[in-house]
């Protein structure tokens, strides 16, 4: 203790000690390169963020990466909204001199609520193949033209769907959005399919297409539709559709080369099969963003006395299961406050 040094004297960062005890500027030693201390490791900063490239270029796979199809509509959906804009400024002066005019939207009030019958868990069979059709229309659209290559297993040419002759130019004219639109619906009626499956089959699309580095275009369209539909048919549908069984739709196809195309499509996506609830409600939504902004919107009903019983009884029922988890975790001894339990609203019904 009578020692005028100790080992619990620290040091300032910016000062040193000499050796007289006298405190002089801290002078930094000079750094040492990575080829002078022999450690050529990269740097953690200079390191790529692999979740971050993940994300922007497999948006089927991550809940925040943007879709595909609907960044490729951004272009054509700035040209409708003027036209829309337009559109609706004349309508806006045939209204004022034509006051009882119908009107081309309807908006809630207090006396009448209008709601869609399409949700998320329950989508709307015939806007949602609409929506997908319209999707693939914009993928083949604004394709890139920087010479992908096109796989010989989606080309028509080499192996057609029907036994008409493909015609010379068959990759040379885009598909209208009716025509993709009446192909899904054909697939989707006859085998029974549901609206999530379409969802799920625009998933597939899109993570093929950035797996393998392909992008859609007339040659190749119908059969990678064909490929997604039936891979999500067979992933989503407890009781699946089999290949043969799309032979009965598409009469001049082979078993052999619907398995043959199956078998591809799987080793193409690397058999990435799964599709996280997350990255099915984002692409829902952006379903009906792209609805939105083409002016298809789903069909708005005026909320019925029927409607709104039943969701006041599916509020009530939620409500009743919520108090029954908190009498059960009174008794356990466990303190209600610290509960991180879903609070249900009931629904009103005026």
């Amino acid at each position: 203790m009578g020692n005028s040094t100790s080992c619990c004297v620290s040091s300032s960062p910016k000062l040193r000690r000499n050796a007289h005890s006298r405190l002089e500027p801290y002078r930094p030693e000079p750094e040492l390169s990575r080829e002078d201390t022999g450690c050529n490791l990269q740097h953690i900063s200079d390191r790529e963020n692999i979740d971050e490239l993940n994300m922007e270029y497999n948006p089927s796979d991550h809940p925040r990466a943007s879709t595909i199809f609907l960044s490729k509509s951004q272009t054509d959906v700035r040209e409708k909204r003027k036209s829309l804009y337009v559109n609706h400024l004349t309508h806006i002066a045939e209204s004022k001199q034509h006051p009882s005019g119908p009107m081309r939207r309807k908006y809630s009030s207090c006396s009448t609520i209008f709601l869609d019958d399409s949700t998320v868990s329950q989508p709307n069979l015939k806007y949602t193949i609409k929506c997908v059709a319209l999707a693939i229309y914009y993928h083949i659209k604004n394709r890139n033209v920087d010479g992908r290559m096109l796989l010989d297993i989606f080309d028509e040419k080499l192996h057609p769907l029907s036994k008409l002759e493909v015609p010379s130019d068959y990759d040379k004219h885009d598909p209208e959005q009716k025509q993709i639109y009446r192909f899904v619906r054909t697939l989707f009626s006859a085998a029974q399919l549901t609206a999530e499956c379409a969802i799920v089959t625009l998933v597939y699309l899109e993570r093929l297409l950035t797996y393998a580095e392909i992008d859609i275009c007339p040659a190749n369209w119908k059969r990678i539709v064909l490929g997604a539909i039936l891979l999500a048919s067979k992933v989503w549908d407890d009781q699946a559709v089999w290949n043969v069984d799309y032979c009965q739709i598409l009469k001049d196809i082979t078993v052999e080369d619907m398995n043959e195309l199956e078998r591809q499509f799987l080793e193409l996506l690397q058999f990435n099969i799964n599709v996280p609830s997350s990255v099915y409600a984002k692409y829902y939504f952006d379903l009906r963003s792209l609805s939105e902004a083409n002016n298809l919107s789903f069909p708005l009903e005026p909320l019925s006395r029927d409607k709104a019983q039943k969701l006041e009884a599916i509020s009530r029922l939620c409500d009743d299961k919520y108090k029954d988890m908190r009498k059960a975790a009174k008794k356990r001894s466990v303190s209600a406050d610290n509960l991180t339990l879903v609070r249900w609203s009931p629904a009103i019904i005026s």
